[in-house]
């Protein structure tokens, strides 16, 4: 490891603040600078580009966090990735690391960040050199034609590193972490132009392009079909809303008392969704890139992963990773039987990887009980009636974080599966990482401002 920690220690790397708390103002504005470059880089085109088979995986970018044919078309993608691929290693023991002490946290992270930047080259050439992003046939016979691919990869990459340091900028001086904020973003924005939007259908030139004034439109000329298809989209997509937010309600308090001052205590709380919405990001990820590759490759001669007609998978291991539209097949009349054995291993596949993966960040995240127990003796709390022993408090706390990891993760899988089966806007996993992500912000954002507004509360927490 010495090597690899020669070069964690001259990795690049977004400085963190000084101060043990930044302010509430200072967290937002960085947040909202990184959003606002993350939406700019979303509209610079590459340089070059001519065919973009990429184009027609609208889901896979949102999930990314991507915008195909713009210099951030890699999105998080190698984050994630490399995130996936490291904490296999570390989980199977592979890679031994001690994510409890300093060290090894840094260890880990540097870890991280050199497999991102390979990543990032690595898909920056796949998406290149396998025709997904290819050159422009107009600019053949410049100078610079022989080099467009490099050129193409080249920018890539650049967009990949910026996404790579963004990401850090948000962990470190914003609120939650840039994946959750550009899958967020992402999201958002699709939601709203497809709910809102009154240019007309490319499909339908006759109807809006937006959900709400088609229904509208529909139902002026009496298209009971359209209509229902439009309502169905709105009322799962509301759903999806109101059980993710239940459920992101839904903890376990843990009732905790300070040794040193008697009278005094409070509640440590652990949430249903335990491991939030990491395991379904790292599912949906793995999924997306997936079909992404089995494209490339069926578009290279090779398809290996299975076929497509138009967008839809139609053979192999993508169409059975592929969820079918089950509401809107019933409404226009085109059910089958096949769509009820593609839905149920779809969902077996999202419980079960999201479940493993819950398990893996757990573990790797200081999330696990003895990490827990560290962190509440270390700040003077104890459970009331039991010894101030670590053994004795990761015992207790074993007891739940163990249940709410499985069962957290396996909910949020099978939540994340049925919106998706669905068909709300902007995909039902989108929209369950969405509302996850805005309110894990929203919590973090309210604490931070409780703690600002009442400076004798943040001298007594610290």
């Amino acid at each position: 490891m010495s090597f690899l920690d020669t070069i964690i220690q001259h990795l690049p790397e977004v400085r963190g603040p000084k101060q043990k708390k930044l302010p509430f103002k200072e967290k937002l504005k960085w947040t909202l600078v990184v959003l606002i470059i993350f939406f700019v880089m979303g509209l610079i085109p590459l340089f070059g580009l001519g065919e973009n088979a990429l184009q027609q995986f609208e889901f896979l970018s949102i999930i990314l966090g991507a915008s195909f044919g713009s210099i951030i078309s890699l999105g998080i993608g190698p984050l994630v990735t490399a995130s996936i691929v490291l904490q296999l290693l570390s989980g199977t023991g592979i890679l031994n690391l001690d994510l409890s002490s300093t060290e090894g946290r840094q260890r880990f992270q540097g870890l991280q960040k050199i497999l991102g930047v390979f990543f990032v080259i690595f898909e920056g050439a796949i998406y290149v050199l396998m025709g997904g992003l290819a050159p422009s046939a107009s600019l053949i016979g410049l100078p610079l034609y022989g080099q467009l691919e490099f050129i193409l990869i080249f920018q890539l990459v650049l967009g990949g590193i910026i996404i790579l340091f963004l990401d850090e900028v948000v962990s470190k001086w914003g609120f939650g972490s840039g994946i959750s904020l550009f899958i967020a973003a992402g999201v958002a924005q699709q939601i709203f132009i497809r709910a809102f939007n009154f240019l007309p259908s490319p499909t339908q030139p006759e109807l809006a392009a937006g959900a709400i004034p088609a229904l509208f439109q529909s139902l002026s000329v009496g298209d009971i079909t359209t209509a229902g298809l439009q309502i169905a989209a709105l009322v799962s997509t509301i759903l999806v809303f109101m059980i993710c937010v239940y459920g992101q309600a839904m903890k376990v308090e843990i009732p905790l008392s300070f040794g040193k001052v008697r009278g005094y205590g409070m509640r440590w709380p652990l949430n249903f969704f335990y491991t939030s919405n990491i395991p379904v990001i790292l599912v949906a990820a793995l999924m997306a890139n997936i079909q992404l590759v089995a494209r490339l490759l069926e578009r290279w001669g090779h398809p290996w992963l299975g076929t497509f007609s138009g967008n839809s998978p139609i053979s192999g291991l993508v169409y059975w990773i592929n969820s079918p539209d089950l509401l809107q097949n019933i409404i226009r009349g085109s059910f089958s039987l096949s769509m009820v054995g593609q839905a149920v291993i779809y969902i077996l596949l999202m419980m079960g990887g999201s479940v493993l993966f819950s398990i893996f960040w757990m573990q790797t995240a200081n999330m696990d009980a003895r990490s827990q127990a560290k962190q509440i003796l270390n700040s003077g709390l104890q459970i009331p009636g039991f010894r101030r022993d670590e053994r004795v408090l990761e015992r207790i706390l074993s007891r739940y974080i163990w249940p709410l990891t499985i069962v957290g993760g396996a909910s949020v899988g099978l939540l994340a599966a049925v919106a998706d089966l669905t068909g709300a806007l902007s995909r039902g996993t989108g929209i369950l990482l969405a509302v996850m992500i805005v309110y894990k912000l929203y919590e973090e954002i309210a604490k931070q401002h409780m703690m600002d507004m009442h400076p004798a509360m943040r001298k007594f927490m610290e």
